[in-house]
């Protein structure tokens, strides 16, 4: 269970979001965000004051002022709060369940608001069966070359105890693909398909590395 909701219509069904490149959030997954644009920082005002519910999405193609925002996002709660003494937030928000942009509002806040449809990743709100069969030695195995090309490490003790879903998901948020590669990485239907994708993704990128890619940015 996702912080108290069971089902999709328990979720709020206008929710504001935060476009941020490179960056995806999954459920149960945290993403620590450094927040200081005023539009972002209204944002999280009225989400503390009310369900304390965000969307994460990533926008499409180049940046603007309001760019396209991409089909699926990750709405999360905000679980962490803290000001800082130049007028920053620093916020963890903890993924409650992925959504498909139904259509955005016409609003009057400075942020940009969506209504949400969680209905077709309402299994988002289930853990899944710790028990469920994990292969993790071919998955750790096309792990290791990918963080060697790039001189990244883990602890890999703790990857090895780790549930699938914490493991997964934790990689494909944290590990630097580019934009689009996450957003298939969010998009993967099940933990399973994404399990698939990112081993899919690390075997191909561990051959012909990009000595070029970005980290995410935070607005």
């Amino acid at each position: 269970m996702a912080q108290g909701y069971v089902k999709a219509s328990e979720l709020p069904q206008v929710i504001p979001v935060f476009p941020l490149p490179g960056s995806i959030l999954l459920a149960r997954g945290q993403l620590p965000l450094n927040v200081f644009e005023p539009r972002y920082l209204n944002m999280v005002d009225d989400a503390m004051a009310g369900d304390r519910m965000i969307g994460l999405i990533q926008p499409v193609g180049a940046a603007g002022e309001n760019p396209p925002l991409t089909r699926v996002g990750c709405a999360g709660r905000i679980t962490s709060f803290a000001e800082t003494s130049d007028g920053r937030y620093l916020i963890t928000l903890t993924g409650v369940c992925r959504f498909a942009v139904a259509t955005e509002m016409q609003v009057r806040t400075p942020y940009r608001q969506v209504r949400a449809d969680f209905q077709p990743y309402e299994a988002d709100l289930r853990a899944p069966d710790p028990d469920e069969a994990f292969d993790r030695e071919p998955f750790l195995s096309a792990l290791a070359p990918y963080l060697s090309g790039r001189g990244l490490d883990i602890d890999w003790d703790t990857a090895r105890a780790a549930p699938q879903e914490a493991l997964v998901n934790s990689l494909a948020m944290g590990l630097p693909f580019d934009p689009p590669e996450k957003q298939a990485l969010l998009e993967a239907l099940t933990l399973t398909d994404r399990e698939a994708a990112l081993t899919a993704l690390l075997r191909i990128e561990a051959v012909a590395p990009d000595d070029d890619e970005p980290g995410p940015a935070m607005q």
